[in-house]
């Protein structure tokens, strides 16, 4: 999986690649991450990206041609015929290159709060991809023409505003390069939140006992299948609480089976 993110300010991107887990997916090579600079493709001698919309408004919004040439940069390496010796060809060349569905290229993806809602269902989808590009909004956002000749997705972290896309783009890159091959354990995907409908279960470490609450007796007695079955129990009982909603979709798709329904059953499901 490759993530090419387009910023203006991409020393907040890389400072995440460059850590943690993230850094060990690049140094094996399961993850690759370039940032590229929307300000280098500003063709004046302010490197101006932004300008007041059209209409009128408060705020000021992206400039379409440096945007423009910085995903054509990006295409460029892949397509050929989309390279060129200059700024000023790739900028002319802007008008003629066809809509994102013409073109077998990256999914690309822009971050914004009239997008689609991003959930796991939508992180797994994204995960299975080969390359995501990744826009990053600033100020009011992008110029809709941008949208409509290279976006194939709109997608939104939350029903809040951000001022900065890249943390909306980090948010997705997150939750997405983790269910990767190979990245983390599969083990610890199982049972984690959204897996099979359900929330995770509470967890405990050592000590045994912290501020004069004990770990429950269950996890400590060496039984598998009581300390599966609690475990179980424990994510039911947390969705239920947390997010019934999730309980009435899981109910409704029939994903739940006859341990979960009997669980929620017991649980007394239909009170919530």
């Amino acid at each position: 999986m490759k993530y090419t993110v387009l910023t203006l300010f991409p020393e907040i991107t890389d400072a995440f690649f460059a850590n943690s887990i993230m850094a060990k997916a690049i140094k094996k090579g399961i993850i690759e991450y370039q940032a590229v600079n929307i300000r280098e493709f500003a063709t004046d001698k302010h490197k101006t990206c932004d300008d007041a919309p059209y209409g009128g408004g408060p705020g000021m919004l992206m400039l379409p041609e440096p945007l423009a040439l910085a995903i054509n940069s990006v295409l460029a390496t892949k397509f050929p015929e989309l390279s060129t010796s200059s700024h000023a060809s790739l900028c002319a060349s802007v008008s003629s290159v066809p809509p994102c569905e013409a073109l077998p290229k990256p999914r690309v993806i822009y971050l914004s709060p009239s997008g689609k809602p991003f959930n796991q269902n939508l992180a797994r989808e994204l995960a299975k991809e080969q390359e995501l590009i990744l826009i990053c909004g600033r100020y009011e956002g992008i110029d809709q023409r941008i949208i409509d000749l290279y976006v194939d997705d709109e997608i939104s972290v939350g029903d809040y505003v951000l001022s900065s896309g890249e943390v909306a783009a980090l948010a997705v890159i997150d939750a997405t390069y983790r269910l990767v091959d190979n990245v983390i354990c599969s083990e610890s995907l199982e049972e984690e939140s959204f897996a099979g409908g359900l929330l995770e279960y509470p967890q405990f470490t050592r000590p045994e006992e912290f501020d004069t609450i004990k770990v429950p007796e269950v996890l400590l007695s060496g039984h598998h299948e009581q300390i599966r079955l609690w475990r179980l129990e424990k994510r039911v009982e947390k969705t239920l609480r947390q997010r019934p909603d999730l309980i009435e979709r899981g109910r409704k798709l029939g994903i739940f089976n006859d341990e979960i329904n009997g669980i929620l059953s017991r649980v007394g499901a239909d009170h919530f």
